[in-house]
């Protein structure tokens, strides 16, 4: 049986539940600019616990990988720099003080075979923290409690994306 939390810290644990959920929820800015959005990712990102799964939705310069780097951030990522599309290499690990930062890139998946290859079923029952561009291309394979972060171009104003937040029981 694990040993229980020291009342101060499960109550820390609480409040950070809540903020998260906040953040998630209302706290979410619905057409951030780039600065609002990294802000945002960093703040989630401290907040997230673990293990954590994170499905980043959109099109192709929508601002997945620039969220990434604000949650890497906001994780506690060592190397930021380090912290770039995984598109080619399709996996990168980051080292951070909680546990290292998964990111996964699946747009060039063509099927759920090459999710095996990927080593799939490990990544997501050993990763302290999963972040996923692309996730369609595991849709079956997602585990049930992922958040999913959709963005998108805002037609009206270039600078802005269009955010929404699908919490694990709406996806």
């Amino acid at each position: 049986m694990p040993a229980a939390l020291p009342v101060a810290e499960a109550g820390a644990d609480v409040v950070a539940a809540e903020e998260l959920a906040h953040l998630l929820g209302r706290g979410a800015p619905r057409a951030p600019d780039r600065d609002s959005l990294e802000a945002w990712g960093r703040a989630v990102g401290a907040l997230l616990p673990r293990p954590a799964t994170i499905a980043l939705e959109g099109d192709l310069g929508a601002g997945k990988t620039t969220l990434v780097r604000a949650l890497a951030q906001g994780l506690g990522v060592l190397d930021l720099e380090a912290v770039t599309s995984p598109t080619f290499a399709l996996v990168h690990r980051y080292d951070a003080p909680r546990g290292p930062v998964v990111h996964v890139d699946l747009y060039r998946l063509k099927g759920p075979e090459e999710l095996d290859a990927l080593g799939w079923d490990e990544l997501v029952d050993t990763s302290p923290v999963l972040l996923i561009e692309w996730p369609d291309r595991a849709a079956n394979s997602l585990p049930r409690d992922t958040i999913t972060i959709v963005l998108s171009h805002d037609p009206s104003e270039p600078g802005r994306r269009s955010l929404r937040v699908l919490a694990p029981a709406h996806r």
